[in-house]
C-alpha cells in the first residue's frame, strides 16, 4: 500500500501518474491524471454518465452527491482543477470514456448548484429525502429531455433509481451538516 498525498507521482510501467486531492464527492476522493493518454481517472468526482443517456448531443453528466461526505464547493474547484489540466478524455468509473470535457464539466457544475437549490427549497418545505428524490427525478427527467435522451421515460427512471435515491440521502446529510440540524 502506498500513501498517495495531493500531487504525488508514481511511475508505473515508467508512466508517469499524479494523484490529485479532489475533495467534494467524498473528502477522501482523488483523481489520477496520465500524460500519456492525456486522461484523468476520475472515480466519482466527474459525475455519472449512462452510455444509454447519449443522445446526438453526446453524453450525459450528472453529480454523484452520495452520503456522507458531500460538499458542492469543494466539488465545484475538483472539477476546475480537472479541467485546468486540459485532458483530452475522463474515465469515470463506472460509465466508460467522455470526452468534450469543458462542456461536460460546466454541466456539472449547473447540475451541481440546482441539486443543491432543490435540496434547499425542499427542507425550506419541510421534506426530506423521499420527497428530494422526486424533485431530482422531475429535474434529470426535464434536462435529459432537452439533451433528447432516446429512452422511454420508463427505462430512464429505472437507471436512475438507485443513483437518484443515493443523492438524496447525500443532499439531505449535507444540508443537516452545514445548517446545523
Amino acid at each position: 500500500m502506498i500513501e498517495a498525498p495531493d500531487n504525488f507521482e508514481l511511475k508505473l510501467n515508467g508512466r508517469p501518474l499524479l494523484f490529485l486531492d479532489t475533495p467534494g464527492h467524498a473528502r477522501h476522493h482523488c483523481c489520477i491524471y496520465d500524460a500519456g493518454s492525456r486522461g484523468v481517472f476520475s472515480g466519482d468526482t466527474f459525475g455519472l454518465s449512462y452510455r444509454e443517456f447519449d443522445s446526438e448531443r453526446g453524453p450525459f453528466v450528472f453529480p454523484s452527491t452520495t452520503p456522507v461526505q458531500f460538499d458542492p464547493e469543494a466539488l465545484h474547484r475538483s472539477i476546475d482543477r480537472l479541467v485546468s489540466l486540459n485532458p483530452e478524455r475522463v474515465y469515470l468509473s463506472h460509465f466508460g470514456c467522455i470526452h468534450d470535457v469543458p462542456s461536460l464539466a460546466a454541466r456539472l457544475h449547473r447540475s451541481i448548484d440546482a441539486f443543491v437549490d432543490l435540496a434547499r427549497s425542499r427542507a425550506a418545505a419541510g421534506g426530506g429525502p423521499s420527497e428530494l428524490a422526486e424533485d431530482l427525478y422531475a429535474w434529470l427527467l426535464q434536462d435529459l429531455a432537452a439533451h433528447r435522451c432516446p429512452l422511454p421515460r420508463e427505462r430512464i427512471l429505472a437507471l436512475l433509481a438507485v443513483d437518484v435515491e443515493l443523492n438524496a440521502q447525500g443532499l439531505a446529510l449535507w444540508l443537516d451538516r452545514v445548517d446545523g440540524r
